[in-house]
């Protein structure tokens, strides 16, 4: 499945600059000037993972597939963006599609990147791009409880769309809703309020290992927990140098552990509670992203919808037992491999060969 990111933020945040150096490209205008990105930007990545090296190289696959993340450049919001000031709801619609929003914060002082507000403030401007949520959800609201349109919602709906409404018009806090109604209604409700949100500080170079005074004041207030420290000029500068070696060498250079991109996912898996579960053989070797507590046959379905239908039996080697037996054989012969049925709860690295039935023929994800 992947999962699908938001980049949004003032105008001149570095949200183009951050998208081009994630998708190692010069997709998005990166320009000093507000709203030099108009139509959204959408890069597809390959998610690193160094245990599907091992799953090739063991099983001698001919291809490496990797799990993918998307990421969407949309153009800078401004006050006002909810009433179509700057290119307002259209881009707001775009935020929509998202699974999470990057929130993209300014956390540098230049003389030489305009600012739109007389100066540097990350917890003001992040307030800025919440109210517009907000305010463009209470008007979404509004309109689906119009008496024309009312008739048309069940009564959960209905019920999560009043509370909502009160608490935009209370300030509230949206995220409670969270806690009360069930994921798959609050999808239905599209409310760009409540979906997980990623915080990135934009910082210089001298900031990237130990940040500085604007993200100390940010993670006072929003925590560390969702917060990453990025500077964006510094990972497209990474991503145009030739070779891994010398992206290492240059990384080590001035004190970064690990690029933006790596940080970026791992944060944001948390965030979505995801995991990955690999299919491997002589084919291919391949990473799947699945919810955590994901069970066989929904597992089954991210490869096609008839391996759900058809679902009868997931033969199932831990990540770790695989490597160490040295792939499918010696992993049965020792006992290693299971025989999962429906209620099985996929782990995180696990390795699964899915035995489904398409009448009247018995089918393997993979023969080996």
């Amino acid at each position: 499945m992947g999962f699908k990111c938001g980049i949004v933020g003032l105008p001149n945040v570095g949200k183009s600059t951050l998208f081009n150096a994630l998708t190692n490209s010069s997709k998005a205008q990166a320009e000093n000037f507000p709203f030099c990105t108009i139509d959204p930007n959408i890069g597809v990545v390959p998610v690193p993972d160094k245990r599907l090296e091992k799953l090739v190289s063991i099983s001698n696959s001919k291809k490496k597939i990797h799990t993918t993340i998307s990421f969407v450049d949309i153009a800078g919001l401004v006050k006002g963006a909810s009433k179509g000031e700057g290119l307002g709801n259209k881009f707001l619609s775009h935020i929509r599609e998202v699974d999470a929003i990057i929130h993209m914060i300014r956390c540098f002082d230049s003389d030489d990147i305009q600012n739109v507000n007389p100066n540097v403030d990350p917890i003001r401007d992040l307030e800025i791009i919440e109210t517009e949520m907000k305010l463009a959800d209470l008007d979404s609201i509004e309109k689906r409880l119009d008496k024309k349109n009312k008739k048309n919602l069940d009564e959960n709906l209905f019920k999560i769309l009043e509370k909502a409404k009160q608490l935009i018009n209370n300030d509230n806090d949206l995220n409670v809703l969270n806690d009360e109604y069930d994921e798959k209604d609050l999808k239905q409700c599209a409310l760009l309020s409540i979906k997980p949100k990623l915080y990135i500080c934009n910082v210089d170079e001298q900031s990237i290992e130990n940040g500085n005074g604007y993200t100390q004041k940010f993670i006072a207030k929003y925590g560390e927990k969702n917060t990453i420290i990025i500077s964006a000029e510094i990972e497209n500068q990474i991503n145009q140098l030739g070779d891994q070696v010398e992206k290492e060498n240059y990384m080590k250079m001035i004190n970064m552990k690990k690029t933006g991109l790596n940080n970026l996912i791992k944060k944001g898996y948390n965030l979505l509670s995801l995991e990955t579960f690999f299919t491997s053989g002589p084919e291919e070797s391949r990473a799947w992203t699945i919810k955590k507590n994901c069970t066989a046959p929904k597992a089954a379905g991210e490869i096609h919808t008839d391996f759900e239908k058809g679902f009868i039996r997931a033969e199932t080697v831990s990540y770790k037992d695989f490597i160490e037996n040295e792939g499918w054989l010696k992993s049965r012969e020792t006992g290693k491999m299971r025989l999962e049925g429906k209620d099985y709860i996929v782990n995180d690295g696990d390795v699964l060969n899915f035995r489904f039935n398409t009448w009247p023929y018995l089918f393997h994800t993979e023969v080996y």
